[in-house]
């Protein structure tokens, strides 16, 4: 918080600093008159009729009564992570998008248009990296018609947390009434840290890897209605490979230039705490750095504590937030 030479806190952002990352102290009362502050800090996404909305890293808006404010002011973007590969939130973006490509797609500008007959929220959402050449209302009209068309909800996947995502976005997709569904962590790592993960060599040897999967691969995967869709949207991507350990566990590696990503990394209930997700991502680590990869990244829901502390344990730290909003019924 700013404080005066002479011990005061002070207010020192207004309305014109509205997309900016600010840091501001707010003060309550309870019922005995007892005052409490509380700090909030994130992106200063709108300042109208008297309140104040700040949207947090998490994606989490938060709104704030300006006559509560004691004190406020602009600070410096987010430290670069410490440890791990260093990443634009444009470059790791694009990267996973093409670890999760769509059956179709239109570009709206510089947004992205994607469908894959239902499969999955990621392949069946807008990818906003950029302006989309028109005013937001007309390509969110846009973008419901043509999620319409083909008898799709209409999604718009955004992203907060890092320099260059879009809070902005976000707040206006909320103030337009669209409802955040889901959100997820994106995180990175070293990649050879993986790959010397301290598993069992003979559990990892017995990591089965392909290039396409297989229907044991696909059941255990559990969110395939249509497996011609589901194969055809999996089995692309740069260079992709399924792992198995037969009847007990899968995953998913897609190899992009210094990237690897993975994903479904499913272990069935009867044999977790076993090491088999280690091994599996062991595995699948060791098949990316022969074809020359050495950062690694993945995306995990906010609310799964298991796989969270399983990665975090692995050296992967969150770099961004992604939040998947959906058009609310009219």
């Amino acid at each position: 918080m700013e404080i005066t030479a002479g011990g005061r806190l002070e207010i020192r952002i207004t309305p014109a600093d509205v997309g900016k990352r600010v840091s501001v102290r707010r003060v309550e009362h309870s019922s005995t008159g007892t005052p409490s502050f509380t700090d909030t800090v994130g992106v200063l996404t709108s300042w109208n009729a008297g309140v104040v909305t700040i949207t947090r890293k998490t994606g989490e808006s938060v709104r704030i009564a300006e006559s509560s404010l004691v004190a406020g002011k602009v600070v410096p973007a987010a430290p670069a992570r410490r440890r791990g590969p260093a990443a634009s939130f444009e470059e790791l973006s694009r990267v996973c998008a093409r670890s999760w490509v769509p059956l179709e797609s239109e570009p709206l500008g510089e947004w992205t248009l994607r469908a894959a007959g239902g499969f999955t929220r990621r392949a069946n959402s807008v990818l906003p990296l950029g302006d989309p050449g028109v005013p937001l209302d007309d390509a969110l009209a846009r973008v419901t018609s043509w999620y319409a068309g083909r008898d799709l909800p209409a999604y718009v996947q955004t992203a907060t947390g890092a320099a260059g995502t879009q809070e902005l976005l976000c707040a206006e997709l909320e103030d337009r009434g669209w409802v955040r569904e889901v959100s997820a962590l994106v995180q990175v790592g070293g990649l050879a840290a993986v790959g010397d993960l301290d598993v069992d060599d003979s559990v990892v040897a017995g990591v089965r890897l392909t290039r396409t999967p297989d229907e044991d691969w696909l059941s255990r995967y559990g969110r395939v209605k249509d497996p011609g869709t589901a194969r055809r949207v999996l089995t692309a991507g740069p260079s992709v490979w399924f792992a198995a350990v037969p009847g007990r566990a899968i995953g998913r590696l897609v190899v992009d230039g210094r990237w690897a990503g993975f994903g479904a990394v499913e272990v069935d209930p009867e044999h977790r705490r076993r090491g088999l997700a280690s091994a599996v991502m062991a595995a699948l680590a060791r098949r990316a750095l022969e074809e020359g990869a050495s950062a690694a990244w993945l995306q995990v829901e906010s609310d799964n504590a298991g796989a969270r502390a399983l990665y975090e344990g692995m050296g992967f730290g969150t770099h961004h937030s992604y939040h998947h909003y959906r058009r609310a019924a009219v």
